[in-house]
C-alpha cells in the first residue's frame, strides 16, 4: 500500500499546481470580462470607481451589483441605474458560474449579447432598454433557463424556439417581433401577455391567427443603435380593412387665429410678464398670428386610399409642407432614442426625409378612445417656445401612438451627466441659468393653460424629458407632458410626481406637485447630482448646507470655479428649496418662480 502511495505522490503534486493555475486563469478571465462590461458602459453609479480589485471575497463582493459564491460571480444585478452604451456580442462569456443577469430598466442599445456558454444561467432580465435586432439563437442552448424578460425593447425578427423544460416565466411584449409564435412556446401555457404588443406576431396564445405567408418569417439582420431597420412596425399596406378601423388624429395649423382657449392662455401669460421687452412682445404676437388656429382634425378612414386623400390636405405645424399618413408612418425606418416608464420613443424618418418622433404608449389598455382624443386635442393646441409640439396621435386597441416634432439636440440629463471627463465640454452657469428660466416659463404656461386643480399639468418633469436644441441658445423644450389625466392612479408611480411627499403619503395631487419636481430639477442643475441617486434626500441635504453655512461644496464641480456667480447660485438654490417644501401650500406658483428667476438674470446682466 505504501509503495502504491509513493507511486501516485508525483501525480498528485503535479495536479495541484495545474489546478491552481486553472483557477487563476478562470479568475482572470472572469474579471477581465467584468471589466470589459464596465468599460463599455456608463452610469450614475460610477462603476469605474467601484469595480476595482478582486470581484469576490469568498461569498461576498465589494463590487456594486455583484453576488458571489465560493470566489465565483453568480449574480450581476444592475437594474435601473441609468446604464448607457452597448454590450459586446460576447459579453460575460467567461463568467461561467453566472446564474442570474439583470440589466433591466436602463438605456442600453445595440444587439443583445449571445450569452454563449453561460449554461448555468437561470434568470435573464434585459427588459426596458433599447436593444434592437433579433433574439440570439444561442438563447435556446441555455438549458437551465427559468426566467427570460425581454419586454419593452425594439427587438425584431422571429421568436426562437425556446424549448427549455424549466422555462416558467417569459415576457417578450412591447417589441417588434414578427411571424408565428413557435408551437413549443404555445404548448407551454404562456398567456397572451407574454407576447402582446408585437404588431407582426401571430398564433396562439394571441387572438391573431397566422396567414400562410407569416408562418415562416425570415430573420432580419440585427440592428444596432444608429442604424435604420427596414420598418419600425409592420406596414398596414394590404390590410386596409384593419387600418380602416384605426383612428388617426392630426393636429394641424389652420389660417385665421389661435383657438379661443389658447388665445386666453397666451394673453394671460403675456400679461404676467409685462416687463418683457416690447420687441419680444411684438415678435411673439406676429408668430401667434402666423401660426393660425390650433385645431384637431379627426380622420376615421374606411380605406387607406381615403385616408391618404384627406390627410395630404393638411399641413403639420413646424414641419414645412410635411404630409404623411399612417401607412407612411408605420413603414418608415426608425431608431430607438428613448425608453421611459410610459412608453418607448422612436425617431422615424419618412420617405420624404422628414423626421418625426413617435412615442409608443404601453400599459394603457383601460384608456378609451374618447379620453385620449380629448386630452390630445387639448395638448395639440398648445404652442410655446419651451414645449415640444404634439402634431398627431393614433389610437387602436393594439397601439397608441403620439407623434411629436423632432428636435435636433440632446437631453438635459445628457448635458449634465454624460461623458464626464477631460474631453467633456462643461455646461457653464450662464447656460444653466437660461435653461432653468426656459423650463420655468414652459411649466408656467402649462399651468395657466391646464388649470385643473386635481390634475398635474406636466407630471413627468425630469432632466431626461427636457430637450436642449443644438441650434438655439440653450433654449429648453419640455416633452412627455400631459399624461396624468389619462393615466389610471395605479400607473402614476411611473411618473416623476411619484417622488413628491404628498404622493408618498397618499394625499391628493395638485399642480404644486409639478413645482416640487421643478425644485428637484433645479437642485440637480446646481449640484450636478441626480435626485434619485442613493438614499439621500437631496432637498434636505441642500437645505442643511445652506442654512448652516453656505458652502461651495454643494455646487457641481463644473461651475464651482465661477466664484463671481456664487451669489446667483445661492439665490437660485433658495428658489429650488422653496419649491421643494413638504407642504404643497407653501410652494410658490410657477408665474412667481419665473419672475424671481428673471430678477436673478437681470441682476447678472447689470454687472
Amino acid at each position: 500500500m505504501d509503495s502504491l502511495l509513493f507511486l501516485f505522490l508525483p501525480v498528485l503534486f503535479n495536479c495541484v499546481p495545474y489546478s491552481v493555475h486553472c483557477q487563476q486563469q478562470l479568475y482572470h478571465n472572469e474579471r477581465n470580462d467584468l471589466l470589459l462590461l464596465r468599460d463599455s458602459l456608463s452610469s450614475t453609479r460610477s462603476l469605474h470607481d467601484n469595480w476595482t480589485g478582486p470581484p469576490c471575497h469568498r461569498d461576498r463582493s465589494r463590487w456594486f451589483g455583484i453576488e458571489c459564491s465560493d470566489f465565483k460571480v453568480v449574480t450581476i444585478s444592475l437594474s435601473g441605474i441609468q446604464l448607457t452604451g452597448s454590450l459586446p456580442p460576447t459579453a460575460l462569456q467567461n463568467v461561467l458560474h453566472l446564474t442570474a443577469l439583470n440589466l433591466s430598466g436602463n438605456a442600453l442599445h445595440g444587439a443583445l449579447p449571445t450569452l454563449h456558454g453561460l449554461v448555468r444561467l437561470r434568470s435573464v432580465a434585459l427588459a426596458e432598454n433599447r436593444f434592437s435586432g433579433s433574439i440570439p439563437e444561442e438563447f435556446t442552448s441555455l438549458l437551465d433557463l427559468e426566467r427570460l424578460e425581454l419586454q419593452d425593447n425594439a427587438l425584431s425578427g422571429a421568436v426562437p424556439s425556446l424549448a427549455q423544460g424549466r422555462l416558467a416565466a417569459l415576457n417578450l411584449s412591447y417589441n417588434f417581433l414578427e411571424g408565428s409564435i413557435p408551437r413549443s412556446l404555445a404548448a407551454r401555457g404562456f398567456d397572451a401577455s407574454s407576447f402582446e404588443h408585437n404588431p407582426g406576431l401571430c398564433g396562439r396564445p394571441l387572438r391573431k391567427p397566422c396567414h400562410e405567408e407569416t408562418e415562416t418569417p425570415s430573420m432580419p439582420p440585427a440592428v444596432t443603435s444608429g442604424a435604420r431597420p427596414a420598418t419600425w412596425m409592420n406596414s398596414p399596406s394590404g390590410r386596409n380593412k384593419e387600418v380602416g378601423s384605426w383612428l388617426l388624429v392630426l393636429v394641424a395649423a389652420g389660417a385665421a387665429g389661435l383657438a379661443f382657449a389658447v388665445v386666453l392662455c397666451l394673453m394671460s401669460y403675456s400679461n404676467s410678464r409685462r416687463h418683457a421687452a416690447d420687441k419680444a412682445k411684438a415678435e411673439a404676437g406676429a408668430e401667434a398670428e402666423a401660426e393660425g388656429p390650433g385645431m384637431a382634425f379627426i380622420i376615421t378612414t374606411k380605406t387607406i386610399q381615403q385616408a391618404k386623400k384627406k390627410i395630404t390636405d393638411l399641413s403639420f405645424s413646424k414641419i414645412d409642407k410635411a404630409t404623411f399618413n399612417l401607412d407612411d408612418l408605420l413603414r418608415s425606418p426608425a431608431m430607438v432614442i428613448g425608453t421611459g416608464q410610459i412608453g418607448n420613443t422612436f425617431k422615424v424618418t419618412l420617405d420624404s426625409n422628414e423626421v418625426v418622433v413617435v412615442k409608443r404608449l404601453k400599459s394603457m389598455l383601460a384608456l378609451t378612445k374618447k379620453e385620449l382624443h380629448k386630452q390630445m386635442e387639448l395638448l395639440g393646441k398648445l404652442r410655446h417656445e419651451n414645449l415640444v409640439e404634439i402634431i398627431a396621435f393614433h389610437f387602436s386597441n393594439d397601439e397608441k401612438l403620439i407623434i411629436y416634432e423632432y428636435i435636433v439636440g440632446n437631453s438635459l440629463f445628457h448635458l449634465l451627466h454624460e461623458n464626464r471627463g477631460e474631453a467633456r465640454v462643461p455646461l457653464k452657469w450662464s447656460a444653466r441659468l437660461n435653461i432653468v428660466k426656459g423650463i420655468a416659463q414652459g411649466l408656467a404656461f402649462l399651468h395657466q393653460c391646464m388649470p385643473i386643480r386635481d390634475k398635474v399639468p406636466h407630471a413627468n418633469l425630469k432632466s431626461s424629458n427636457i430637450i436642449i436644441p443644438s441650434h438655439l441658445n440653450h433654449q429648453p423644450k419640455l416633452t412627455d407632458y400631459g399624461f396624468h389625466s389619462v393615466l389610471p392612479p395605479s400607473l402614476a408611480n411611473r411618473l416623476s410626481i411619484a417622488k413628491v411627499p404628498e404622493y408618498l403619503h397618499g394625499r391628493k395631487l395638485t399642480p404644486k406637485a409639478d413645482v416640487y419636481c421643478f425644485g428637484l430639477l433645479v437642485l440637480e442643475i446646481v449640484t450636478g447630482r441626480v435626485p434619485s441617486e442613493g438614499e439621500e434626500d437631496l432637498p434636505k441635504w441642500v437645505k442643511l448646507t445652506v442654512n448652516n453655512n453656505w458652502s461651495s461644496d454643494l455646487l457641481d464641480l463644473e461651475i464651482v470655479a465661477e466664484t463671481e456667480r456664487h451669489q446667483e447660485m445661492l439665490k437660485l438654490t433658495r428658489i429650488a428649496l422653496a419649491c421643494t417644501e413638504v407642504e404643497p401650500e407653501q410652494r410658490p406658483v410657477m408665474t412667481d418662480v419665473v419672475k424671481r428667476i428673471e430678477e436673478i438674470i437681470l441682476t447678472s446682466s447689470g454687472r
